[in-house]
Parts: structure tokens; sequence; C-alpha cells
């Protein structure tokens, strides 16, 4: 049989394909942009046929319908990235979290100790050969269609066609196909604080560095101030929209990248249609697994590696809790952590935590983010002894080769100017000296 007939026996409807989901199922989401619209809808509207059905994910931008009140008997989420659509539910006590390090996922599928029952993912139409691009979410992704009892696979002619790990109809069960708009996100809009942050960070990268960068204010002002680099390169989880101006200035080229030299390695995409657009069959842009990307061993040998990530919290040790607020977990430690370890295990490496030195709440109440101590009950996300820099709007905290009483001198030094008396305090008081 060849693929095409084979691609037709699998079409069905969306409400077809969902009835292959059995009570007790694991179905597991493709990351993020990839998340297959049509066919997560119909899988909530058929909730009714279902009992105690698991749904796994990382990051879902998707309307998260599974997780309302009065599904408890159908569904259960246990993501291992809290997104908004499901944090509600987690609180609640109708969901459950799994904590795991982004990198780790596909192995932890192939082993088991992630159960992957049901697949469900959107793809490209099919090549001449019959070979599906991912289009924006590899990841993970790409281990679960191998994995799963069951694949239901979305063809979606609105994702880009990337280059990079693709998969084939044979790997399909049951094809759905539905032309949906995709997820964007607009371009964040960089405030003054997040600019200084960002200048500060361009001033610790050098010519010829390999980068991760995530998305919002901060990754986007770093760029705004690299323009008189050379030959930087990515090798990162993602990339978002603010990467493309550098591009296109010839500032990224990856020529000292020491391999996939010449690319922008990531495993996910998130932004806007421009950035969908560019990477739309760009053979300067390579989507690979996350077990390729994100693996520390992977990570360490590249050139010049910097990674740039944010936190919630660092206490005057240095101990950076980036996932949650206390006990309430906000979202996953995703590839902080991947990234961290794998700089520090490279050569000339850069791990830098970034952050306003303040969060402002909706009454204009300032909550410190440099602290004594991290709220009670919260997770370590990035331990004391990885962390490279801090930086605020107030400068840069080198913490690596720092002893305790120079991190918390570093820490203070940084921190917003009204904690600093306070903190000044606890320092007198844990180390018996004046400040």
């Amino acid at each position: 049989m060849s693929w095409k007939d084979d691609y037709k026996r699998k079409l069905c409807t969306p409400e077809e394909a969902v009835k292959h989901i059995n009570n007790g199922d694991t179905v597991v989401f493709a990351h993020c942009v990839g998340e297959p619209t049509a066919l997560v809808e119909a899988m909530i509207k058929n909730a009714d046929q279902y009992e105690d059905v698991e749904i796994k994910h990382m990051v879902s931008l998707g309307s998260g319908g599974y997780t309302t009140e009065g599904m408890e008997k159908h569904f259960r989420a246990n993501p291992m990235f809290v997104s908004g659509n499901v944090r509600g539910c987690i609180e609640a006590g109708r969901g459950d979290f799994t904590p795991a390090f982004f990198h780790e996922v596909p192995k932890l599928i192939r082993e088991g100790k992630l159960k992957c029952d049901v697949a469900m993912a959107q793809v490209t139409p099919p090549d001449e050969n019959g070979y599906c691009s991912l289009g924006t979410s590899v990841d993970y992704t790409w281990q679960a269609i191998k994995t799963a009892k069951t694949v239901l696979i979305q063809i979606n002619d609105q994702l880009p066609r990337t280059f990079g790990d693709r998969v084939h109809v044979d790997d399909f069960d049951f094809i759905v196909e539905a032309s949906t708009p995709l997820s964007e996100t607009k371009p964040p809009k960089i405030t003054e604080v997040e600019e200084k942050i960002g200048s500060y960070c361009a001033s610790l990268i050098e010519d010829g560095s390999t980068l991760q960068l995530g998305i919002g204010g901060i990754p986007d002002a770093v760029m705004l101030f690299l323009d008189d680099k050379k030959d930087l390169g990515i090798h990162s989880e993602m990339i978002s929209d603010g990467t493309l101006a550098l591009y296109e200035k010839g500032v990224i080229t990856g020529k000292y990248k020491n391999f996939d030299q010449g690319k922008m390695t990531v495993t996910f995409l998130m932004g806007s249609k421009k950035l969908y657009d560019f990477v739309n069959e760009n053979p300067a842009v390579e989507l690979r697994p996350v077990d390729y990307t994100n693996h520390p061993a992977v990570i360490m040998k590249q050139h010049k590696m910097i990674s740039i990530n944010s936190a919630i919290q660092v206490d005057l040790q240095g101990q950076v809790v980036a996932e949650a607020m206390g006990l309430r977990q906000f979202s996953g430690v995703g590839g902080q952590v991947d990234f961290v370890r794998g700089v520090a295990m490279g050569e000339d490496g850069k791990a830098i935590i970034a952050m306003p030195s303040v969060t402002i709440k909706r009454d204009g109440t300032m909550i410190s983010k440099i602290v004594a101590f991290v709220d009670h009950g919260a997770p370590i996300t990035t331990s004391r002894n990885d962390v490279d820099y801090v930086i605020t709007e107030y400068g840069i905290a080198p913490l690596k080769g720092k002893s305790l009483r120079e991190r918390a001198r570093n820490l203070i030094n940084i921190a917003h100017p009204s904690v600093r008396d306070e903190l000044a305090q606890e320092f007198e008081r844990r180390f018996s000296e004046k400040y």
C-alpha cells in the first residue's frame, strides 16, 4: 500500500478520532503551539464518554476546557509545566503536577515513567514521500508520536514546514484535516527596567558566543544591545520574534558554533505570524528533539555558551526559585537547569539569571525578588552552586567562586533600594559583621 492510500484510509473527523481514547488512558498533547486545537476541542465535547483520562503536556495554549469544574470524573490534568489554563484546577485540587527537567521528558516517555497511551499533535501536510514536519514543536512531541499506542494527528496547512526531525504518515493511526490558526504572542513592550537589565546582560556577551534566550521583555531587551556583536550563534530551547532582527542584520551567523554551524538550533517556537513565516522552509532554522537541544552534555560542547533565564526569587545564598510561589506551583523548571548545567560543564560559558529587582502587584505593592529566605515550601529550581551571575536593573552580581558572605554582599548591592537596609540587617545577623 502506498503512503497516499494509507493516508486516505486513516482520514476521519475529529469526533471520530477522539472516540479512540479509552477510559483510563493518558493523553499527551503536543507542546505549546503544536497543540492540535481541533482534536482537543473534540475530546472536550466528547467528555461524557470518558472516565479517568489523564492529560499531560508542558506549555499549553489551548482553552483548557478539560480542567473546568465538573470535568473531574472525565479528565485529570497532570502537566509537567503549569500554564495559565491549568493553574486554577491544580490549585483547586482537581489536577496534579509532575516535576521534570525538559530534556528528560522524551526519556521518561520512552521508559514508561511518563505514561503515553495516546499522542495528539498537529503537523504539516505530507511531502511527496509522506513525511510531515512537526512545524513549531519537535521537543517531546516527536517521542510521544513514536511511543504512543494510538496517535491522533491534525493536518494543519497553517503550520510552517521546518527543517529537522520529521514524522511519517506510517506513524499515525487516525488523521484529521483541519486548517486552524496558530497561537500567536505579540512582541512585548520593553520597559525601562528591562532595557537596563538587557544592557547588563549584553555586556557579558562576547563576539562568537552561542546564546540560549527565552521569550519576554528581558530576552528581547538583550537583543537591543547586541547590534555591535559579531557572529553570534543560537542553540536554545526556543526563539521568538526578537531574534529575527539580529539575524537580518547579520549579527547571528552561527559561524563559531562547534556543531550545527550556521544554523539556529531550537526545539520549539512561539511568537507571531512573522516568526512562523520566517522559519517556514528556512534551512537556517532547525528543530530537534529536546533531549538533543537541552541535554547538558550537548550544550557543554557549544562555543562560549551563554544562558539567560529568569527567577521569581533569589536568596542571599544564590538559590533560585523560578517555578513556584511558596507551595503554589506557578510554572515549571522548563529548560533553565538544562542550560545552566550545560554552561557550567563547558568552557568559557556564562549562566545568567536576569530579573527585575521587584514584582509590582496590581495594588502597587512592591515585592523584592532578592530575599533573605525563599518562601516557605518553595522548591529550589537552580542550586546556589550552579548560578554564575544574577542581574537586575541595579547591576550584576557575580556568584561563581564567591563565599556566602561575598554572595550576600553582591546580591544586596543589586536589590531594590527599598529593601537593602532590611537585607543588610540579615547580613549582620548571619555573618556577625557590619554590612
